[in-house]
């Protein structure tokens, strides 16, 4: 045998083992979640799925967001599922309002064990009409409220012994897309905080998972805010959410969350082009920034006039090719998750 065959035997060797011991050891992390508390923020979208899913295993669920109707909705389908579900109408980028809900929450279950900061907003439009009160806003949900919602839980997870965070971030959060400044910006804020809080919190015995899904069937765009060519831009929003192969189903992605929840993963990346853009950017950072480049020349371009700068909902932006055969997907994913026009 020669020295560069021993030596790829031995890399070979030490990749399993290090394997088979990472996998002993996320198994002694494991959490039965029977019986846990459970805040998610969000009624809509990935939101239902979790408190499906969790509720289905015998977790207390709290559900937290700003539109009543929404929680009532969300919350008759889970107790029709015999879910324990309490709803607690909230505007999360108020801080004070954010304490109140985890005081409720402690309050009325005596703990949390469990934090899933999942709420979000989305402005998709040319960067010229965009305002900076859009970044405002998504940093409000994407990192202000998660920020607040953790500095408020933590003490009582610590109290209790540990306990589990979950920030769901996005694909966005490690890539810049075009026509997606204020979500980038707020979702790359919010990747930041989760990374550098882990270390800090695991000598208390909590866990901060970082989520980084790609494109989800969740029906989101829908509710998305457009500006510029609001028509042509909910169109190609709508019809790349609805593209089998490139996209993963909302119930699916769930129950990569909670797996990676479960077991105090640090973090998670969901669908596989998320993950091979992440590697490309990486290691080949000039290409990716010429494929966004090429790709940014393919999406509609901004208005000669102010119009463009008025946001509407995909609900308010339907055209010949959304909703569409190509959209139906989406349209379905809406349809289940709570997706209903405001």
């Amino acid at each position: 045998m020669t020295r560069t065959q021993q030596t790829a035997l031995a890399a070979g060797a030490a990749t399993i083992g290090l394997a088979l011991i990472n996998r002993a050891w996320r198994s002694t992390r494991r959490l039965d979640f029977h019986g846990k508390v459970v805040v998610i923020t969000g009624a809509r979208g990935l939101a239902i799925h979790l408190a499906r899913q969790l509720g289905a295993e015998g977790a207390r669920i709290v559900l937290a967001a700003r539109d009543q109707s929404e929680l009532d909705r969300a919350g008759d389908e889970l107790r029709a599922r015999g879910v324990e579900i309490s709803t607690v109408a909230c505007d999360l980028m108020s801080r004070a309002q954010v304490n109140g809900l985890v005081a409720q929450a402690v309050e009325r279950y005596g703990a949390i064990d469990v934090l899933v900061n999942n709420a979000g907003v989305m402005q998709v439009g040319p960067i010229d009409h965009m305002a900076v009160s859009d970044f405002e806003e998504a940093m409000a949900v994407h990192f202000w409220a998660p920020l607040h919602a953790i500095l408020a839980a933590v003490p009582h997870m610590r109290a209790h012994g540990g306990g589990r965070i979950v920030n769901i971030s996005s694909i966005g959060g490690r890539i810049g897309v075009p026509h997606l400044a204020p979500y980038c910006a707020s979702k790359f804020a919010l990747t930041g905080m989760s990374d550098a809080m882990r270390a800090e919190l695991a000598r208390d015995r909590i866990a901060v998972t970082t989520v980084l899904p790609g494109l989800m069937r969740t029906g989101s765009p829908f509710n998305a805010w457009f500006k510029g060519r609001h028509r042509d831009e909910f169109a190609w929003f709508a019809v790349s959410d609805s593209i089998p192969g490139m996209t993963i189903d909302a119930a699916r992605a769930a129950a990569q969350v909670i797996d990676a929840c479960r077991h105090g993963d640090a973090e998670l990346v969901i669908t596989w082009p998320a993950r091979l853009a992440i590697v490309a950017n990486a290691l080949l950072p000039e290409a990716v920034a010429a494929a966004m480049n090429a790709a940014n020349r393919l999406l509609p371009e901004s208005t000669d006039d102010r119009a463009g700068d008025e946001r509407r909902s995909g609900w308010q932006s339907k055209s010949r090719w959304a909703p569409s055969v190509l959209t139906r997907l989406t349209e379905r994913a809406a349809a289940r998750n709570n997706e209903v026009p405001h």
